[in-house]
């Protein structure tokens, strides 16, 4: 009992949020983190590959849980990098898509009031630096030579898997505007009007998605709480998991259950996301 209050204490602790001073301090002269920070190696985790994240854990956990407290750590230290990563991918992917649909934009608004395609698409291409508007650029660069726009377009969505269902689309309505004569604007409009309506639905999806996301989390951290109940009672079921071969056994299978669960319940969510 005592451990579990020194550990809902230290929680506390960690949650209880800072005085308006102290903010308004870090907001005038912010600090730089230094390399004992925990925001420095927060901010490597989304870019180190999760097999280099496991064996970290897993080494760090060999000394204090043995041979399967180690395996277990850098199961779930593997699955939550790759969580972490595949989340802040997803984040990407939703950015890029929403640049090129801000920018397809503006080449229908320059197509429409008469500019010429490689105007159009300089002009829609001026308005930032992205990969969508590098595309643009290129575009433009290869309608002023006289080169085929939908073959560009279908390289560059090779070259950038974020944005390439939107490139390839793109590329479609411009051909076949070229082959049948039919107005580009309105034939890339319906490219623009189909890629907003795809991500305006992507956004619905995770936002009514993000109860069972929290809903598998909390079902695959239960068995953590109950490890913790049962050293407040003093039955120290830690003991047994690091110093006994079927503690060991039992820990690994457990951990190897959760992380498939997990794993598993974010295969069906992305693939709900994905349709």
């Amino acid at each position: 009992m005592v451990s579990a209050v020194a550990l809902l204490f230290g929680s506390a602790l960690l949650c209880w949020p800072g005085g308006p001073a102290r903010q308004r301090l870090r907001t005038l002269a912010p600090a730089r983190p230094g390399w004992w920070s925990p925001a420095r190696w927060m901010s490597w985790l989304p870019t180190a590959r999760p097999e280099i994240v496991a064996l970290a854990a897993g080494l760090a956990a060999a000394p204090v849980a043995g041979v399967g407290g180690a395996i277990a750590g850098a199961t779930v230290a593997g699955l939550v990098a790759h969580r972490w990563r595949t989340a802040r991918h997803a984040r990407r992917r939703t950015a890029q898509l929403a640049e090129l649909i801000d920018a397809v934009g503006l080449l229908v608004a320059e197509l429409r009031v008469g500019a010429h395609p490689a105007a159009a698409a300089a002009a829609a291409a001026s308005t930032g630096d992205d990969a969508a508007h590098r595309v643009l650029e290129s575009v433009a660069a290869g309608a002023r030579l006289g080169a085929r726009v939908p073959v560009l377009l279908r390289r560059h969505a090779a070259a950038e898997p974020a944005i390439a269902d939107g490139l390839g689309r793109l590329a479609s309505a411009w051909e076949v505007a070229e082959r049948h004569g039919v107005a580009l604007a309105e034939l890339v409009d319906a490219v623009r009007v189909d890629l907003d309506a795809r991500l305006r639905i992507g956004g619905e999806l995770r936002a009514q998605l993000a109860g069972p996301r929290a809903t598998a989390v909390v079902l695959a951290g239960l068995p953590v709480l109950g490890v913790l109940l049962g050293e407040g009672v003093g039955a120290g079921p830690l003991r047994v998991l690091t110093d006994t071969g079927i503690g060991q056994v039992l820990l690994v299978t457990g951990t190897a259950l959760a992380c498939a669960g997990m794993a598993w319940s974010d295969r069906i969510m992305a693939a709900a996301v994905r349709t």
